[in-house]
């Protein structure tokens, strides 16, 4: 008898099979694809939502503005401005391309440093690219007696608040 090579059978466990590569394989990749997937939707559903500060702006006491004052609020974007006639707000905003406009007290003007746009206190044009005055916003006074401005809301110039 001629000498048998005997073949010791392996372990299907310890096996490197082809076949359950490839299926692990794609299992991996439609989980990851799954997973993906799930993401995406989450970040569809969720809501785009932008929040913004109140434009509801509290001012404070009307006894910290003296009078002829033009106060610029910066983070609100207003000037409150005690006048003779009472207190009113204007937007600091240039209406030419929404720049941030600057009081110039030795000038007695409201300046546009962008373009040049310059205003009067009250917010007329004097000269400049901005096609529009600046606009009268509204304000009132709270039951508590401090100043609120509205940024929402633009009214018609000359029309005060009385202290």
């Amino acid at each position: 008898m001629p000498e048998e090579k005997h073949i010791a059978p392996q372990e299907p466990d310890k096996e490197f099979d082809r076949r359950a590569f490839f299926v692990k394989l794609g299992l991996g990749s439609l989980s990851i694809a799954a997973a993906g997937t799930v993401a995406f939707a989450y970040q569809f559903l969720s809501p785009n939502v932008l929040y913004e500060p109140s434009p509801i702006v509290n001012a404070g006491k009307p006894e910290n503005y003296a009078v002829d004052s033009v106060t610029l609020d910066v983070n609100s974007g207003i000037y409150l401005i005690h006048a003779q006639e009472g207190f009113f707000a204007l937007s600091a905003i240039c209406t030419h391309l929404g720049c941030m406009t600057a009081w110039k007290p030795e000038l007695g003007i409201i300046a546009c440093p962008c373009h040049g746009s310059k205003f009067k206190r009250d917010g007329e044009k004097i000269e400049g690219p901005a096609p529009r005055p600046l606009p009268w916003l509204q304000t009132s006074v709270s039951d508590e007696g401090d100043l609120m401005v509205d940024r929402s809301i633009t009214i018609r110039p000359m029309q005060f608040v009385r202290v």
